[in-house]
């Protein structure tokens, strides 16, 4: 079976990730979302504690660890459990990972491109404007089809 093109992976999961875009513009809650849902809930947090199977202070050192970002997704999981809900983890990128792809490629292009326009200068022979465009757009195609392992180098 040929192996299927990095490319049609990429669109494939540009396609599931698009439906997370919404997210992008969703803020947690100032006090976290573990003190808003459990609040939600009217759960003391000696009920999550119990719940959870931690100590009451443990609760509040997890809330703060939340809003300083240094609480683990173990953790999260766990008390996300306590509460009845579902933890969920991901990336939501800011455009496609075939736009990311597509500019990533073209910046390195178009620096080949500056290079090798420079050295043929030296040699007084210098690259004709029409063919610099359509040089750079053919090796991003060949980029973003074949993803060089060099490409975010």
């Amino acid at each position: 079976m040929k192996k299927i093109s990095k490319k049609v992976v990429r669109e494939q999961l540009d396609e599931t990730l698009d439906k997370l875009k919404v997210l992008k513009y969703f803020t947690p809650p100032p006090l976290g979302w573990i003190k808003a849902i459990r609040s939600g809930l009217n759960m003391s947090g000696r009920q999550l504690a119990n719940r959870v199977g931690v100590t009451k202070q443990s609760i509040s050192r997890i809330e703060q660890d939340e809003i300083t970002g240094s609480i683990t997704i173990k953790t999260l999981r766990k008390v996300a459990e306590g509460m009845d809900c579902i933890f969920v983890y991901g990336f939501v990128p800011r455009t496609s990972l075939e736009n990311t792809v597509r500019t990533k490629s073209e910046q390195v292009a178009r620096d080949r491109m500056k290079r090798i326009d420079r050295t043929m200068s030296l040699e007084e022979q210098n690259i004709k404007k029409e063919n610099i465009e359509k040089l750079i757009n053919d090796d991003v195609t060949k980029m973003v089809e074949k993803m060089p392992r060099t490409l975010w180098d």
